[in-house]
C-alpha cells in the first residue's frame, strides 16, 4: 500500500494526513532468552496526548519504534487508521508517523535549517532533498517550533534545549498527523523540560496532533497528558486519565517506589511524592490493569 502526498489547501496551505489513530494488537517483541513486549493491546485515539511510564527496560522505546515501523513484531500488529504497518513501505509509513528518538548523533556544521530538511525525505526522496529551497511545510515546522530565527546557525553551537526544539521541528516537518516523542526532555534542566513540553502541548492542539510520550517524571505525565499508560515488564499495567491512574500503587507496582499522591491546588493534576525505592519491587504475574 503506498500512501499519497501531503495535500495542499487552495491557499498553499500544507495538511497533514488524515487520521492519527493507533491500535497494536497481541503485540509481542523480544530477543533470545528476553522477551521485551509481552502481548500489548493499546488504542490510542486521534488527537490523543497520551503518556508511556514505567521502569527503564519495561519496553517503552521498543513500543514506539514498534508503532513506526522502525521494528517488526515477533507476534500480534500494528495498526494506523486501520491499516497494518507491516503492510506499508518505510517511507509510507512516515509519511503518517513521525519519531523523535532519544538521541541523534551531532552533524558537525550542520544548520539547523539543514537539519530540520531532514525531516522531508518521506515525501521529497533523495532527489527531492537536493533542492535547496525549503517548501512551506519546512518553514511552517521551524515556525512552529519556535526556531525560524536561529535558522543559519550551527546546531552544536546550540544548548541542549535549543537543539531538542529543532529536533522536534525536524519530526513537524514529516507533516504527520502523529507524533511519537522517546524521552524528549532527556538531559534539559527543568526550565526547558517544561518549555518542550508546553511547546508539544501547545501544537498538539494547533495541528490536531495525535502524540505519544514516553516520559519518565511522572509529575509530567500527571501534569501534561489526556491518559497515562504504564507498562511493567513487557505489560500494559495501567490505563486511563492521570486522576485515575496516578495512585500509590501505580508509583509501587510500575514505578517501584513507594509514595504519597496529593493534588495540585491550583491545577488540580496529581502530584507525586516518592518517599523512597523499593528494593524489590513486586512482580506482576498478569497483564490485567488497576484503576
Amino acid at each position: 500500500m503506498t500512501t499519497a502526498p501531503t495535500d495542499q489547501t487552495a491557499s498553499g496551505t500544507p495538511q497533514a494526513p488524515p487520521g492519527g489513530g493507533i491500535r497494536t494488537e497481541g503485540l509481542c517483541f523480544g530477543y533470545p532468552g528476553r522477551p521485551v513486549l509481552r502481548g500489548v493491546d493499546l488504542t490510542v485515539r486521534p488527537g490523543e496526548l497520551l503518556a508511556l511510564v514505567g521502569l527503564n527496560g519495561c519496553g517503552k522505546s521498543t513500543l514506539l519504534r514498534l508503532c513506526a515501523g522502525l521494528l517488526k513484531p515477533t507476534a500480534g500488529r500494528v495498526l494506523l487508521d486501520g491499516d497494518p504497518v507491516a503492510g506499508l513501505s518505510r517511507r509510507a509509513t512516515a509519511r503518517r508517523i513521525a519519531l523523535l528518538h532519544q538521541s541523534a548523533p551531532a552533524v558537525p556544521g550542520m544548520t539547523v535549517r539543514q537539519l530540520v530538511r531532514q525531516g522531508r525525505y518521506a515525501v521529497r526522496g533523495p532527489l527531492g532533498m537536493l533542492r535547496e529551497a525549503d517548501d512551506p511545510v519546512c518553514a511552517r515546522a521551524m515556525a512552529d517550533a519556535g526556531v525560524a530565527h536561529w535558522a543559519e546557525r550551527p546546531v552544536d553551537a546550540l544548548s541542549g534545549g535549543e537543539r531538542q526544539r529543532v529536533r522536534l521541528a525536524m519530526v513537524l516537518a514529516q507533516d504527520t498527523r502523529v507524533l511519537l516523542l522517546d524521552e524528549p526532555t532527556t538531559y534539559l534542566d527543568l526550565r526547558h523540560q517544561l518549555e518542550v513540553l508546553s511547546t508539544v502541548v501547545r501544537l498538539r492542539a494547533e495541528r490536531d496532533l495525535t502524540v505519544v510520550m514516553v516520559l519518565h517524571d511522572i509529575g509530567h505525565a500527571a501534569r501534561f497528558a489526556d491518559r497515562i499508560v504504564a507498562l511493567r515488564d513487557g505489560r500494559l499495567v495501567a490505563d486511563g486519565p492521570p486522576d485515575e491512574v496516578v495512585t500509590p500503587r501505580l508509583l509501587a507496582e510500575a514505578l517501584g517506589v513507594v509514595g504519597r499522591v496529593g493534588r495540585d491546588p491550583e491545577g488540580g493534576w496529581p502530584v507525586c511524592y516518592p518517599d523512597h525505592p523499593l528494593p524489590d519491587p513486586p512482580g506482576i504475574e498478569d497483564d490485567n490493569h488497576f484503576h
